[in-house]
């Protein structure tokens, strides 16, 4: 747990940490619907959003552009860590996703199949379908254990073969919070199919752990920018030099490395610069090396351990309160004890839709969502037999206090039922 000195020293640097210009003091705990934005992002955002001047021209506002954004594309490398493969901008994380799995599909050759999982966000899903289709090819799916919500290796056995051209994975569920294990099962699928183009959505985790994709042998990865702190408008890419190297959307003459369509706004490189400089201060604070990507790591795992104590408080209790595990008529999704688990918790109250337990929390003063048996989850809560589930999802602002308010009302909520 941070110390609350590091605590308050964190939550200065964000936007509308306790209090919604809306609704007034309020205690948020819907980050998975998109993380707090830090205050330097907003500022750097307004500044450069009054620059006149595009990029590729002969003058200095021009050239300090161009700087800019190749410093926002060695910034996310470096959060992601790699050191090469080419970063792009696009409108949102679901486009990325779609442009790199499109460009993947659309180069697999005849008689091979697109692997992914029943675990994945429709964003996802939605791309390999209609392009798996357009490309003559099959669209197979992984199915995630519904008790523990993730998929392993043994689950890929009977899919997994030489004719399996590109495989998409989610790092982590918006759903569950729960995180599959990226390197067993990209091992393995490398194992039979060495040129398999992977893909991977890493929308939710990005900001909850860490990454550290040099161990990972894959070919994309995609995050969105206002779920790690930064603001709505962009998300961002990378792809691999294997991928890179297949035909994609581009314009005629440009480079073969180039996936950006039109001229972008240079405030999104800024922006999740900006990112990149906080999770530097935050990790100064666990390591003393000056490295600027030790230092990230170290925030990365700081954060992590800071969020599963939150999600242990939640779900197993505090001194002074009870914890969902120990309420009654209370179910934790995937299972109470879980090691999967990242940075939120879903539950169940038995005779009470989920809807209405958001609504009195919402009541109390703390936000959070009811996730429902749609497009979105009913991949997860369909299996289930489930139509809708609370969703309490934190970051590494949160405090252990905030928790207990949530288990105050839970157990209010609970007596009353």
């Amino acid at each position: 747990m941070f110390s609350r000195a590091l605590s308050d020293q964190v939550r200065k640097k964000f936007h509308h940490v306790d209090n919604c210009p809306y609704q007034g003091p309020r205690i948020f705990f819907e980050n998975a619907g998109g993380a707090l934005t830090l205050k330097s992002v907003i500022e750097r955002s307004s500044e450069l959003s009054a620059i006149p001047d595009n990029q590729g021209r002969d003058n200095v506002a021009s050239i300090e552009m161009m700087r800019i954004i190749e410093q926002g594309k060695a910034d996310v490398l470096q959060f992601l860590g790699l050191d090469k493969g080419t970063v792009f901008a696009g409108e949102s994380g679901t486009e990325v996703l779609f442009r790199q799995i499109r460009a993947a599909i659309l180069s697999a050759p005849e008689g091979s199949h697109v692997l992914g999982t029943t675990l994945e966000h429709p964003g996802t899903v939605s791309a390999c379908t209609r392009w798996a289709k357009i490309a003559g090819l099959a669209f197979l799916r992984v199915p995630h254990n519904n008790k523990s919500g993730i998929v392993t290796v043994e689950d890929y056995r009977e899919f997994v073969t030489p004719e399996t051209c590109v495989a998409t994975l989610i790092h982590t569920s918006p759903v569950t919070g729960m995180t599959v294990d990226l390197e067993a099962i990209i091992g393995f699928i490398r194992s039979v199919s060495p040129d398999c183009i992977i893909i991977i959505d890493g929308i939710q985790h990005a900001a909850h752990g860490g990454l550290d994709l040099r161990a990972l042998d894959i070919d994309a990865y995609a995050i969105s920018a206002y779920k790690v702190f930064s603001r709505h408008g962009y998300g961002l890419g990378w792809v691999s030099e294997r991928l890179n190297a297949l035909p994609h959307d581009r314009l005629i003459g440009s480079v073969d490395i180039q996936w950006e369509l039109g001229t972008r706004d240079v405030s999104a490189y800024a922006t999740f610069s900006k990112v990149v400089d906080y999770f530097e201060w935050l990790g100064a604070e666990f390591t003393s090396s000056k490295n600027r990507r030790t230092r990230i790591v170290a925030a990365g795992q700081a954060i992590a351990e800071h969020e599963n104590a939150l999600v242990t408080a939640t779900i197993f209790g505090t001194d002074n309160f009870t914890g969902l595990a120990g309420l009654p008529n209370v179910s934790v999704i995937g299972g109470a004890d879980n090691v999967h688990r990242e940075g939120l918790v879903s539950f169940i109250v038995d005779g009470i839709p989920a809807m209405e337990v958001v609504e009195v929390l919402n009541k109390a003063r703390i936000r959070t969502h009811a996730r429902k048996n749609d497009c979105y989850s009913g991949n997860v809560l369909g299996p289930l037999g489930l139509e809708n589930c609370v969703r309490a999802s934190y970051g590494h602002y949160n405090t252990v206090k905030e928790v207990e308010q949530l288990l105050k009302v839970m157990q209010k909520i609970i007596c009353k039922g």
